[in-house]
């Protein structure tokens, strides 16, 4: 017969088994690798909107906001270690504290402008080389439901949504898609920024759908991130899917499980 303290023994042992699983996942997370979901189309095509990615917190070493909600106990950071031009990271945004996913252009001290929708570094064009088209479907994508922008908007929904391709290489060999959707935008042309001490300049490969260290955080971008804002590294894609949900299983897209990111 089990006795009522019995009953409580074992509810009390399940209750410990969930926690030292909460802990040991949170610990997981804290020091090794964070999940990380694409909910918006600024980094098309190099990361998909649906894409589900693990962010390598040991890349670059860790400050406050490696912990969940900034609570890691100490200021600056530890173990670091400098990230690279071209580098894929995920960072909390300085001023929503939101976290955001670009790719890294300009260290401190480099000098970053856009002219004409070409990046330039260091007072040199980055060289850009055509690359054909990204298409995709025009159609609501995501959980927010949004559609996509075209350059040869407009496009009825179930066209075809076309943006123009080009391969850009940065001055360490690091070579990426970028897209166009229009010329003239805001971000096309820039007055040249100079990289301070301690930060860096992102932008997103979408070029023309991103809010990123173009922009001041006035009108929604991110200006110069400081190196404790950093919380890791994307390097793989897990799986993606372009349904509402990652747990609509039916709409994974086969082809991105496990995609190395360039």
């Amino acid at each position: 017969m089990t006795t009522m303290d019995g009953k409580k023994d074992g509810l009390w042992e399940n209750i410990k088994t969930i926690i030292y699983a909460l802990l040991i996942a949170g610990l997981f997370r804290t020091l090794f690798f964070q999940p990380f979901w694409i909910p918006s189309g600024s980094m098309k095509e190099t990361l998909l909107i649906g894409d589900f990615l693990f962010v390598n917190k040991m890349a670059y070493g860790y400050s406050r906001f490696s912990c969940p909600f900034a609570m890691c106990p100490f200021d600056g950071r530890i173990f670091g270690t400098e990230p690279e031009r071209g580098d894929i990271v995920v960072f909390r945004h300085p001023g929503t504290g939101a976290d955001y996913i670009k790719r890294l252009i300009g260290v401190h001290g480099d000098r970053v402008q856009m002219r004409d929708g070409q990046l330039w570094l260091n007072d040199e064009a980055v060289p850009q080389e055509p690359a054909g088209e990204f298409v995709e479907v025009y159609e609501r994508q995501g959980s927010a439901g949004q559609f996509p922008r075209c350059e040869n908007a407009p496009v009825g929904q179930g066209g075809e949504c076309r943006k123009s391709r080009m391969t850009e290489t940065l001055p360490n060999g690091v070579s990426y898609p970028v897209l166009n959707i229009s010329d003239g935008s805001p971000g096309d042309n820039t007055p040249v920024f100079t990289v301070p001490d301690g930060h860096y300049f992102f932008m997103g490969d979408n070029r023309d759908n991103s809010l990123d260290s173009r922009m001041p955080r006035q009108v929604g971008g991110v200006g110069m991130v400081p190196f404790d804002h950093l919380i890791g590294r994307a390097r793989h894609v897990v799986f993606s899917a372009e349904g509402r949900s990652l747990f609509f299983v039916w709409t994974w897209r086969s082809d991105r499980l496990f995609t190395r990111l360039q």
